[in-house]
């Protein structure tokens, strides 16, 4: 009998997971009530926000309510609190494997610098792996809102920290701003320095972000990158080059990208060889973690049992986890399917 197995239950890897809005919902309540911090409705109500980001104003809304969540983490000590919770979650929904991803340059005015708020961020890290048995790094994201010259500044310190924690190097925020292109030198100062590289595209602009970063930035996984489902020929190339796209479905629906879950093409990129990993993305605004993105593409896209295990094992493929944890993962997920 199909779709019988929790996944909950089914080993799999995170790849798209950003570091605030990995925080509780009732964590942000109490550093909020800490540190005075006055939380709209949106952030206190217990429910997800209503957003809609496909519009510059409905984005800077997001942003905005990003942005008063950050200032709630003002100590070493919330960062480990975060860091800590952001694992036992992953442990609790079946990851063996995440990779939670940060842009140390908006934690630095409070943590003492852009070297310490790393070096906090990665103990923090080390320390929350340890405690829980999660195969944990980070990935150091540049803001593409922000100047080219501080995303290279950002790949430098990356790759200094590549033997600490740092796996890989994107760049998120609103992808219809700045080009691709014009952080092509600080990609290929993390690639040159053994770095993945993860950019966000195909979100909120169309196929050609996604070929923006297979072309200019070399990206050997996309965040996001569902938007490329509306030109066969790009798909082809991602399936050709075996390029995974982070798809965050929950995300895709609550920011406006599709109006209803079964609308995300999941399975026009799955049967089109597409390798995909799962992701919860931002949690915190969202109002699901990583076990619910499968839930939707067994619910809302009659996924199988055995596909979803094929997800599973995608995630696995394109995770930066070292050969030993990717076995012990892949044949977890074969016992998930053969056990029932």
């Amino acid at each position: 009998m199909e779709n019988v197995r929790d996944v909950r239950k089914l080993p799999k890897a995170h790849l798209h997971l950003h570091f605030t809005g990995s925080m509780r919902p009732s964590t942000l309540l109490e550093l909020a009530d800490k540190y005075g911090v006055h939380l709209p409705e949106a952030l206190s109500s217990g429910e997800p926000p209503r957003l809609r980001a496909t519009d510059e104003r409905g984005w800077f809304r997001f942003q905005r309510l990003y942005d008063i969540a950050r200032s709630c983490l003002r100590s070493p000590d919330d960062i480990r609190r975060l860091v800590r919770e952001a694992a036992e979650e992953d442990v609790r929904d079946g990851s063996g494997w995440l990779e939670i991803q940060v842009d140390p340059t908006s934690y630095a005015p409070r943590l003492g610098g852009l070297i310490p708020a790393l070096e906090i961020i990665l103990d923090a890290v080390e320390s929350a792996s340890r405690d829980t048995g999660l195969g944990m790094r980070v990935l150091v994201a540049a803001n593409r809102m922000k100047h080219p010259l501080d995303a290279r500044t950002l790949a430098r310190l990356a790759v200094r920290y590549a033997d600490r924690g740092v796996v890989g190097f994107g760049l998120s925020n609103d992808e219809r701003r700045g080009l691709a292109r014009d952080f092509d030198r600080a990609f290929q100062i993390a690639r040159e320095g053994g770095l993945l590289a993860a950019p966000h595209g195909g979100e909120l602009s169309g196929p050609s972000s996604v070929r923006d970063c297979l072309d200019d930035l070399h990206a050997v996984r996309v965040g996001h990158g569902v938007r490329a489902a509306e030109d066969p020929r790009l798909l082809r190339k991602l399936a050709e080059r075996g390029v995974t796209c982070e798809v965050c479905p929950a995300s895709n629906v609550a920011l406006g990208v599709y109006e209803k879950p079964g609308d995300v093409p999941l399975r026009t990129l799955f049967e089109a060889g597409v390798p995909m990993a799962l992701g919860a993305d931002d949690p915190l605004l969202f109002g699901s973690r990583l076990a619910a993105q499968y839930e939707l593409a067994r619910e809302h896209h009659g996924f199988t049992d055995a596909e979803l295990a094929e997800l599973a094992r995608q995630s696995v493929r394109a995770s930066a986890a070292p050969a030993a944890v990717r076995q012990e993962l892949l044949d977890g997920i074969d016992k998930w399917l053969a056990v029932g």
